[in-house]
């Protein structure tokens, strides 16, 4: 179907539960959008931390640098309350890090895990002890597949490639609110807008933006890191969970957004018409 519907934001996350990364454009491969979680904290467990545990790390930001060959050289982690620590991609593939399974969810892969001054500096910000992992392409995470029974990879991502969520749902959402939130604050990878009504995408299979198809596999169900802001504090009256509660409940959970699936690769950019049936 055609429609006025447009990407209006685009986002990624190279690190787990940091701050994520206003993009123009966003390359797609086989993980996803390129780069988008394919790091993350772990503890002495090799078990993944995140915002549900440690709020502060929305304080945090990420920054990315690449080769003349656009190759990724290194990733820098830094905040207001944190020097920037930089972590070579070398490191992860040198004598410096080992390989080893860690844990995401119900989820066991093989990462680099780096432990080093760096990451102990993190370690005091977070008051636990962390390492940090990245996924290398030579590792393979499946998708559930109770959604999905092709052989489809995901990164560290908690379950999907994508989340997608719409400007007119979070618009409808926040007239319900007395302190309105950010998109932020669902983290999600694509957000549009246009001549689409709130929560439209809960009815759609497929979209297309740009040359590449999207499956909408199954509604987000959403967690207590909808109420963290960037500053991470949690909000005194725990919303908008409290209010998703009450109109977005389903079988699936407290729900904002759709879980998606990309069935090619290439480039996608804000301003891309999307059609959906």
């Amino acid at each position: 179907m055609n429609s006025s519907c447009y990407v209006s934001e685009l986002f990624y996350y190279p690190v787990k539960s940091l701050k994520g990364i206003c993009l123009e454009k966003a390359e797609i491969d086989d993980f996803g959008m390129r780069n988008d979680r394919r790091f993350m904290l772990i503890d002495d467990k090799n078990k993944f931390v995140t915002q549900r545990t440690h709020p502060q790390l929305s304080q945090l930001n990420v920054g990315l640098t690449h080769s003349a060959t656009d190759v990724l050289d290194s990733i820098s982690i830094y905040g207001h309350s944190i020097a920037r620590l930089n972590f070579n991609m070398d490191q992860f593939t040198g004598s410096e890090a080992s390989m080893s399974k860690v844990t995401v969810w119900s989820d066991s892969v093989e990462a680099c895990i780096l432990e080093n001054n760096e990451t102990q500096c993190l370690s005091e910000f977070l008051g636990l002890n962390v390492k940090l992992a990245y996924m290398p392409s030579t590792s393979f995470r499946q998708i559930d597949r109770q959604y999905c029974s092709e052989d489809k990879r995901v990164s560290f991502a908690d379950g999907y490639p994508f989340l997608l969520t719409s400007e007119a749902s979070l618009r409808d959402l926040n007239t319900s609110l007395k302190q309105a939130v950010a998109m932020t604050n669902f983290r999600p990878n694509i957000v549009i807008s246009g001549d689409v009504s709130a929560y439209a995408e809960d009815l759609w299979k497929r979209i297309v933006i740009g040359n590449i198809t999207f499956e909408l596999v199954k509604p987000c169900s959403r967690c207590v890191m909808t109420t963290i802001d960037s500053n991470g504090l949690k909000s005194e009256d725990k919303e908008p969970l409290i209010t998703l509660s009450k109109s977005r409940k389903n079988d699936f959970g407290i729900c904002f957004g759709q879980n998606l699936l990309h069935l090619s690769t290439g480039e996608i950019q804000k301003g891309d018409l999307v059609t959906f049936e």
